[in-house]
């Protein structure tokens, strides 16, 4: 573990997002191990909400799966990790309505929580399974079809994935 993920580890236990992510985890019935980089890997947690395959409050990565799935693993945990970043950058639970609020300008500008979320743009929408939606105006302005095409091309050089998802 780096002087780094040390660090984030105290910080987030420090600022209480940690101690909050074991509460849920257990309120959850999942079961938490050490994970890398200083990580608690809480599987198999029962509540429904949210409704994601991963979550994170401080340094507690939950997840619905089983273990032996081997879900909390490559890309996906990368994406979490930076989740657990920015709960000591943001001073823990004071995220969550950072986090919800990020969620409602992404829900306004293209009808999906994660893909002009900031805080999911910062921990890296592609590694945390997200598609890259384009703003509904562009989608759904009517507009002469050669300046449509133009505006279309120009968002697609910085969102690849421009469909409707």
């Amino acid at each position: 573990m780096s002087g780094w993920q040390r660090a984030r580890r105290v910080v987030n236990y420090v600022n209480l997002s940690t101690p909050l992510g074991l509460l849920v985890a257990r309120l959850g019935r999942a079961r938490v191990t050490k994970g890398p980089g200083g990580l608690l890997l809480a599987h198999g947690y029962r509540i429904p909400f949210p409704v994601a395959g991963a979550f994170t409050l401080g340094n507690v990565v939950l997840t619905r799966r089983s273990e032996d799935e081997g879900y909390l693993t490559g890309p996906l945990l990368r994406h979490e990790a930076r989740h657990a970043t920015q709960y000591a950058f943001c001073l823990g639970v004071l995220m969550l309505p950072l986090y919800f609020a990020a969620v409602g300008v992404s829900v306004l500008i293209c009808g999906h929580h994660g893909s002009w979320n900031l805080f999911e743009w910062l921990a890296d929408l592609d590694e945390g399974g997200y598609r890259r939606r384009s703003p509904w105006w562009v989608r759904r302005t009517v507009i002469p079809s050669r300046r449509r095409d133009r505006i279309v091309r120009s968002y697609e050089a910085y969102f690849p994935d421009t469909g409707d998802h």
